[in-house]
C-alpha cells in the first residue's frame, strides 16, 4: 500500500508509520505532516488534515489506491501473482467516439461566445437608438429635423445605422481574431481549445448573421419607439424596462441550455419560436443540436413577420411620440394617440 500511495501522490514525500491512530492525528495537529491516512483495513481508512480545502481531492485519490490494494489482495488470495494482478488493474481501455449529429463539447465555447456577442451588441446598440432619440427630443433638435424628414424615415435611419455599426463591430472582432489566429497558427500548435474556437462551420456564421440582423431589428425598432416617448435622457433606463423584460429571458434560456445540456428540452423548443427569444435560443439549438430544416425556416419566418409588425407599430408610436413633451405618457395614453393617428 505504501508504494501505491507514493505513486498516487508523487508531489509529496510519503512516509509509512506504524504508530497508532492517536499518534497519527497528533502528527497532523502539530504540523509535522500535512496529510495522513490511517488504514483500519483494506477497505476502510481515516483521512486527517488540519484545514480541509474546497479543492482537496486527496480522499478521492486514496479511494482509488485502496480499491487497487484490495483488488490485488483478493487476486493473490485466488492464486493470481502480483505482476499479473498489476497488469489486470492497469489495463488500458481504448475507444472511438463517433457523433452522427453535433458534438456539444466541440461547439460549446464558440457558441457561448457568439451568444454573449449577440447579447451585448443588440443591447448596447439598441439602447443607443433609444438614447439618440431622447437626446434629440431633449435638445429640441427633433422639432427642426421633422420639418425636413419624415419621422418614420428618421427612426429607421437610426435603426439601420446602429445595425450596421453593430455588424461592423462583430466583423472586426471575429474577423480580427481569425486573421491573427491564421498568422500565429503555428504558435498555438495542437492547442485544443484555441483550434476549436477558430474551426467554426461557415453555415453557423451565416445563421449568426441572419439571427443577428433580425433580432437587432426586432429590438432596435422597439427601443426607438420607446425613446420617442420620453423627453429626458435620464428616463431611458426606466422606459426600456418592459423591452428588457422581453429581452432577457431568451438570453438566459440560451445560456442555461448550453451549460445544462438542455438544448432539446421542451422549454428550449418553445422559446426557439418566440420572436423575442429565437435570435438566441434557435441559434443555440442550431449550434449545439440537430434541428429539422422546417423548424429553422419556421423560426426565421416568424421572426421576419414579427419584425415587420413591430416595425409598423413602432413607426406609429414614433410618429406620435416625437412631438410629446413633458411627463412621459403611460402605455394607455400612447395607445390612444396611436389609434387617433
Amino acid at each position: 500500500a505504501g508504494s501505491l500511495f507514493a505513486e498516487a501522490f508523487p508531489e509529496y514525500l510519503t512516509v509509512v508509520s506504524e504508530g497508532d491512530e492517536a499518534h497519527v492525528r497528533a502528527m497532523v495537529e502539530e504540523g509535522k505532516v500535512q496529510y495522513a491516512f490511517f488504514l483500519h483495513s483494506a477497505t476502510d481508512y481515516t483521512y486527517y488534515v488540519e484545514n480541509m480545502e474546497m479543492t482537496d481531492n486527496n480522499p478521492r485519490t486514496a479511494d482509488g489506491v485502496m480499491l487497487a490494494v484490495y483488488q490485488m489482495q483478493v487476486m493473490e488470495e485466488h492464486g493470481i501473482d502480483e505482476n499479473t494482478a498489476r497488469e489486470i488493474l492497469n489495463a488500458e481501455i481504448t475507444h472511438a467516439e463517433v457523433s452522427t449529429g453535433k458534438d456539444q463539447v466541440m461547439n460549446f465555447f464558440y457558441t457561448y461566445i457568439m451568444i454573449f456577442a449577440l447579447y451585448m451588441v443588440i443591447l448596447l446598440y439598441g439602447q443607443m437608438v433609444a438614447t439618440n432619440v431622447a437626446t434629440e427630443k431633449s435638445s429640441r433638435a427633433m422639432e427642426l429635423l421633422i420639418t425636413s424628414a419624415k419621422p418614420v424615415a428618421m427612426m429607421f435611419g437610426k435603426v439601420i445605422a446602429a445595425c450596421i455599426a453593430g455588424l461592423v463591430q462583430l466583423l472586426l472582432i471575429f474577423g480580427g481574431a481569425f486573421l491573427f489566429y491564421q498568422i500565429n497558427k503555428s504558435y498555438w500548435g495542437e492547442n485544443f481549445i484555441i483550434n476549436m474556437l477558430f474551426n467554426i462551420p461557415a453555415g453557423l456564421l451565416v445563421y449568426m448573421l441572419v439571427f443577428f440582423l433580425l433580432g437587432f431589428l426586432f429590438f432596435a425598432v422597439m427601443f426607438g419607439a420607446i425613446g420617442s416617448t420620453v423627453s429626458k435622457v435620464e428616463d431611458i433606463s426606466t422606459a426600456i424596462t418592459p423591452a428588457m423584460i422581453l429581452y432577457l429571458p431568451g438570453f438566459f434560456v440560451a445560456i442555461f441550455s448550453i451549460t445544462g445540456g438542455g438544448v432539446d428540452s421542451t422549454l428550449t423548443r418553445v422559446f426557439s419560436f418566440l420572436p423575442f427569444s429565437s435570435p438566441f435560443v434557435m441559434f443555440t439549438r442550431i449550434a449545439m443540436s440537430t434541428v429539422p430544416v422546417w423548424e429553422i425556416a419556421l423560426s426565421i419566418v416568424i421572426l421576419i413577420v414579427s419584425v415587420i409588425l413591430v416595425g409598423i407599430l413602432a413607426a406609429k408610436i414614433y410618429r406620435v411620440g416625437v412631438l410629446l413633451y413633458g411627463k412621459r405618457p403611460n402605455i394607455f395614453q400612447v395607445a390612444r394617440s396611436v389609434i387617433r393617428a
